[in-house]
């Protein structure tokens, strides 16, 4: 008997038997963009026929296995098939919202029919039916004609009704109404089913169409999901497994999709993180021959379960951290403030999904040299993305390693220490040309935050929010002391009136105030301004306009020792500035000697 047959079928072949999407089948995931280009080139093919003759359009293949007579179990092809069948229903949709009183019922009978069980009894069914959960009902609602508002809008049923509505909207769009639309519009029907065609091949079982399935997709393409590794676990699983680890993989995409985050990029960095030796790149292209090359090191062939844990472990870590979290959920300040440095950084997600037994302490400890790492990279652009990266793996190889507090101690000393060191001796010349436009705006905000808030801690301690750099990001304002648009008064009373625009940019002219004392003094000359600054309970801002002191050695004195108050504002009180805080960002970021 044979194990595979393919056939060359029309949609109106197709639409003759009746298919299941299985419930461990991902998502229907197609958006407007991939839903119209399917319905745009089909009506393109259809729109140059030549003397009534029409070309073939063929939309790829399909694997099927067989489940009873003319039932079959969708295993590649479910976005496609959904779709077609979609256009199906919307072309019926609009052609009785034209005449209510059109005949078309073999239209109907391509989106559900009857069918004789194993009884002898007639039995209704939708020509394709969803059994995965998210579905929530909303294809056989669709099929039904019966309102979509009243499903619980999980990310499919969203898709699929943002899908249908998209097709709907182009045949309006196509076939306007006048007195030749319904002609025009059962051309195209026609077209669709007869003239539309695919490969569909079926199986014998589901574990051979999975194989096929990975033969089929993986050779030479760009992976963008992660699907080719589930259906590969699929293959090698039992299938008694298979709704837990259904269910599993569901939780792994629901938090990447929650995090926002390319599934792909996840599994590559949960290679490296776990697996990969030091210089043992791997590109997002070469994951899923990766997995084919080392079953043996991830154990996904003779523990399927164990390996999707694991994978759901480190999915549901990813999530955390991305969040500005460690792993049990509780704010990591250090996440944060990366996730504020840098909005796109993530190679450092490497390092912490790398770490097995570290504890906790350390792992803080390790996110804190890490933002210190970045930035210092960011700002001497030092940060070679491929030398970055190798450097990444040595250490992530080292950190799976590490049980103790002794032995993190010894990498730090080992590793990081000299790393920083490596760029030390450019921080000063970087750091004393920081002005306004050296990186973005949110950027800019990072750095005067983090010596805003140091001063803060130093002073009173990790109290009323002062560790949560986001109080300082988000409720304060950037102000420029000498200000971007100056008044003929600051003009005539600044030293270097040429240089004006420079030196209001610089960082040492920057600093951070709340928003009703800045919108009070806005561009106002240094002697009004100062009254506003003396007004501001941030003491890095305070002190530009007033000593503080409190005492004698008191923490607050001691916080604002090195911090200079200025009585006018020139172009050598910006310079000062800068260089105290040159000083001050060395101990933020604990830059080396």
């Amino acid at each position: 008997m044979a194990t595979i047959e393919s056939q060359d079928m029309t949609l109106e072949k197709l639409f003759d038997e009746f298919y299941l999407i299985p419930d461990y089948q991902r998502e229907y995931v197609w958006e407007e963009k991939e839903v119209n280009e399917f319905i745009q080139d089909i009506y393109e093919e259809f729109s140059e026929q030549i003397q009534n003759t029409y070309s073939e359009y063929f939309i790829g293949s399909i694997i099927v296995c067989n489940r009873g007579e003319k039932l079959y179990e969708v295993i590649d092809g479910q976005q496609r098939m959904t779709t077609a069948y979609l256009v199906l229903c919307a072309i019926r949709d609009y052609l009785l919202s034209i005449n209510p009183n059109e005949r078309i019922e073999a239209l109907k009978n391509k989106i559900a029919a009857l069918y004789t069980d194993n009884w002898g009894n007639d039995q209704f069914r939708h020509r394709v039916e969803l059994q995965y959960e998210e579905s929530r009902g909303i294809l056989e609602n669709i099929a039904l004609q019966v309102d979509l508002d009243q499903i619980s809008p999980t990310r499919s049923v969203k898709n699929i009704q943002n899908a249908y509505a998209e097709i709907r909207d182009f045949l309006s769009d196509k076939f306007e109404l006048d007195k030749f639309t319904i002609y025009n519009l059962k051309k195209f029907y026609a077209y669709f089913l007869k003239n539309v065609k695919l490969i569909r091949v079926k199986t014998a079982s589901v574990a051979h169409a999975l194989k096929i399935y990975s033969t089929l997709n993986h050779r030479g393409l760009p992976l963008d999901d992660m699907d080719l590794l589930k259906n590969l676990i699929f293959a090698k699983a039992k299938q008694t497994n298979y709704d837990k680890i259904k269910v599993k993989w569901k939780k792994i995409l629901d938090l990447l999709y929650n995090s926002q985050e390319k599934p792909m990029r996840f599994l590559r960095y949960f290679i490296l993180a776990k697996y990969a030796e030091d210089g043992n790149y791997i590109a997002e292209k070469e994951v899923y021959d990766w997995f084919l090359q080392n079953e043996s090191l991830c154990g996904y062939k003779t523990e399927p379960i164990r390996f999707v844990n694991n994978l759901l472990a480190s999915a549901q870590a990813y999530s955390e951290f991305l969040a500005g979290n460690n792993i049990d959920g509780t704010v990591n300040r250090y996440l944060v403030n990366i996730r504020n440095l840098s909005v796109n950084v993530r190679q450092h997600l490497i390092l912490l999904l790398a770490v097995n037994k570290l504890p906790q302490d350390c792992f803080v400890d390790l996110c804190r040299e890490v933002e210190n790492l970045l930035f210092l990279a960011m700002l001497t652009s030092e940060r070679n993305q491929k030398a970055f990266d190798g450097m990444i793996l040595k250490w992530a190889s080292e950190l799976r390693q590490i049980t103790s507090r002794e032995d993190f101690d010894q990498f730090i000393a080992n590793q990081i220490i000299p790393s920083k060191q490596r760029v030390a001796d450019k921080f000063d010349k970087a750091f004393s040309k920081l002005n306004k436009s050296s990186f973005q705006p949110y950027q800019i905000k990072y750095i005067l935050a983090k010596l805003t808030q140091y001063i803060d801690e130093t002073a009173w301690g990790s109290v009323a929010g002062i560790d949560d750099l986001r109080n300082y990001i988000l409720k304060l304002e950037l102000e420029q002391i000498l200000p971007e648009n100056p008044t003929k008064e600051v003009i005539v009373d600044f030293d270097k009136p040429t240089e004006i625009g420079n030196y209001s940019k610089r960082l040492g002219n920057l600093t951070l105030l709340e928003s009703s004392i800045k919108s009070a003094i806005a561009n106002a000359n240094f002697a009004e301004k100062k009254l506003g600054y003396t007004k501001s309970r941030f003491l890095l801002t305070r002190t530009i306009a007033e000593v503080v002191s409190v005492g004698e050695n008191t923490s607050i004195d001691l916080a604002v020792q090195d911090l200079k108050t200025f009585e006018k504002w020139d172009s050598q009180a910006i310079e000062t500035r800068q260089e105290m805080l040159i000083k001050l960002a060395k101990k933020v970021w604990d830059v080396p000697k």
